[in-house]
């Protein structure tokens, strides 16, 4: 039954499941954002945050740039396999707020 599952699509799904991945993503298709403004946009440890950063650029959905400036200055971007993600992220916005509803416990979560 196993053998049903495409590996592909698997591996698709573990790898935006993980937790702040689908966020970092959604917030990176606004465009490059430094360390700090992703920091500062989600309730997420700064060393969370860069360790799923690594794992989006090794994949080859994230982009790291270095900027040799006093002080260093690293943006992050989208790759094309990054924006490529972009419809379906839009999709799942669109769905989110037609069909989610939240309870208090969301909102304090949030808060």
């Amino acid at each position: 039954m196993h053998d049903a599952i495409c590996p592909k699509f698997d591996k698709a799904m573990q790898l935006i499941s993980k937790r702040w991945t689908g966020l970092i993503i959604h917030q990176l298709l606004d465009g490059p954002k430094r360390f700090s403004q992703l920091e500062a946009a989600m309730p997420i440890s700064g060393r969370l945050l860069s360790e799923r950063l690594k794992e989006l650029e090794q994949e080859g959905i994230v982009h790291r740039e270095v900027y040799p400036e006093t002080p260093v200055r690293i943006e992050y971007s989208l790759t094309t396999k990054g924006c490529a993600l972009g419809p379906l992220f839009k999709e799942l916005e669109h769905w989110s707020h037609e069909w989610v509803t939240l309870d208090d416990a969301d909102l304090q979560e949030n808060a």
